[in-house]
């Protein structure tokens, strides 16, 4: 079971933003970015850092995932308890619709922000 740990940053609403992942095999990372992504809002750099973790982890061949991430609304919206109405979301719903299919197992968990420290931080790195 491979886990991702995804975070988005963004000084502004919108603003300069960027994404942290970080993807580990039982207590190892095995892959991180840390990446600037342009003038976006915090939640659209919330839904680029999980589509950059599922990408990434497709290109791996992993088939079984869990993620974790500090985003509560982006977890609820995935798992479909919230609706995605702003179309430019929706797109990047979408896209990880499509890429949770490609998984034989598949889940995606809220976590506090201090137990997403690592992707938190690769975020804030690519801000500097």
């Amino acid at each position: 079971m491979i886990t991702i740990y995804c975070d988005g940053a963004s000084k502004g609403n919108p603003g300069p933003a960027s994404i942290g992942v970080s993807i580990k095999s039982g207590d190892t990372e095995i892959f991180s970015i840390s990446k600037s992504i342009g003038i976006k809002t915090n939640n659209e750099a919330e839904w680029k850092s999980l589509i950059a973790g599922l990408e990434k982890v497709i290109e791996l061949g992993e088939k079984k995932i869990s993620v974790f991430m500090d985003s509560e609304l982006v977890v609820r919206q995935v798992s479909g308890i919230y609706k995605t109405k702003k179309p430019h979301l929706k797109k990047m719903k979408d896209i990880v619709d499509n890429l949770i299919i490609k998984f034989d197992s598949f889940q995606i968990q809220h976590i506090l922000r201090e137990k997403n420290f690592r992707a938190d931080e690769l975020a804030n790195l690519a801000l500097k």
